[in-house]
């Protein structure tokens, strides 16, 4: 037989289930979204602003799992221009366009300020 005590309430944890139950940590992850289209579009390389301009984001929701996705729609001849800026690529006379990391340290203040919102939220 196993038998269990304890002292106190369940109050906090109940209170935490609830608003997990309405998803109020959603309103987080929507709150960082522009905030981090606004962070990627200052530092993408502008030579037209297509590219810079043409940022935007979604929230998605999988069984359990919250993501933000940010995603770029600037192509030329279905070819992602962020990519090809943020990797490089090739020219046609041969050469080659050396690319220039600009995403990740854009992205990544955003991504800490994220972590700490939501560990607030489910500490709080």
């Amino acid at each position: 037989m196993i038998k269990v005590t304890h002292r106190g309430s369940f109050k906090h944890m109940e209170k935490f289930l609830q608003r997990m139950k309405r998803k109020e940590h959603l309103k987080i992850l929507e709150k960082y979204g522009p905030i981090g289209v606004a962070a990627l579009k200052s530092a993408t390389p502008v030579e037209s602003s297509e590219t810079a301009n043409a940022w935007a984001y979604n929230i998605v929701e999988e069984k359990g799992f919250y993501s933000i996705v940010w995603r770029n729609t600037h192509e030329v001849k279905r070819t992602p221009v962020a990519i090809l800026l943020q990797f490089g690529h090739g020219t046609r006379q041969g050469g080659f366009v050396r690319g220039r990391d600009f995403i990740n340290p854009a992205i990544r203040p955003v991504f800490d300020q994220i972590a700490a919102n939501m560990w607030k939220e489910v500490t709080r």
